[in-house]
């Protein structure tokens, strides 16, 4: 019990410390040992408190050679505090103001990493998943033989399924609309067809050439007798594509049901 006692005072003691040293910091005139301090800070991953006293030395070291250095570190701030927007922000600063620097391949790599952690859900709007991309492209662009651009190519292949995926809820709701006000079995079509070229290598591939085989059945259901063949072929030629391409898909048994149906206007 008292060795408990005493490392809860202990650790009270060195608490108490630390605050009192760092209200010191806080109000030194001495840029230097500001900068010095932030740094320990930071690599103790008390980001704050290392933002806090850069922030202090921005101005004092702006035009100096240890300005890219505390910008540096501020972006590396953010990003150890989740905050993602501001660490953008920052590190987009530091490849405008040195983009040969010394932590540019790092700076440029982590736009993207930072807009990745921040892309929303696929439901939401994805303009900050497209400035992900963009930023990443940039990155492989400039460091192909980065110890990052792996990572950069990961999380970009995942970025565009995301984007797939916003494409693929797109056509499943045209789909489920079906002729409400319109033909939006069509839109459907239109919609998998424009993603399947938008992202050809994307993970929902199989499910966007389901979509487009049910559209075209449905169009060809739904079409007045003058057409009705000419879909029928159409839809006919979109089933052998789909279980070519996927031939032990789940949609199969549900695909040669409807071939049944489709033969029957064809009659081949």
């Amino acid at each position: 019990m008292r060795k408990k006692i005493y490392f809860i005072l202990l650790t009270m003691m060195v608490f108490f410390t630390s605050c009192g040293d760092y209200q010191k910091l806080l109000k030194s005139r001495d840029p230097e040992e500001k900068y010095q301090a932030a740094l320990q800070y930071f690599n103790q991953k008390q980001y704050v408190k290392a933002q806090t006293l850069l922030d202090d030395v921005t101005t004092y070291y702006k035009g100096t050679e240890r300005s890219e250095d505390v910008l540096a570190y501020l972006a590396r701030c953010y990003m150890g505090q989740k905050q993602y927007e501001s660490a953008t922000s920052y590190y987009q600063a530091y490849t405008r103001n040195y983009p040969k620097g010394k932590y540019a391949p790092e700076a440029y790599f982590q736009v993207g990493h930072c807009q990745y952690l921040d892309s929303p859900d696929a439901r939401l709007d994805q303009e900050i998943t497209k400035k992900a991309i963009d930023a990443f492209t940039v990155f492989v662009e400039l460091y192909p033989e980065s110890p990052y651009a792996a990572q950069a190519y990961n999380e970009m292949n995942e970025l565009y399924d995301k984007l797939a995926l916003k494409d693929l809820k797109s056509a499943e709701l045209y789909y489920n609309l079906g002729s409400y006000l319109g033909n939006n079995y069509l839109s459907c079509e239109i919609v998998a067809k424009n993603a399947l070229k938008k992202y050809p290598s994307n993970k929902y591939q199989e499910d966007f050439s389901w979509y487009i085989f049910l559209a075209k059945y449905q169009q060809m259901q739904n079409s007045i007798e003058e057409l009705k063949l000419e879909r029928a072929r159409e839809t006919q030629d979109e089933y052998y594509n789909f279980v070519t391409e996927y031939p032990e898909s789940k949609h199969r048994k549900e695909a040669e049901r409807m071939f049944v149906q489709i033969k029957k206007i064809t009659k081949e």
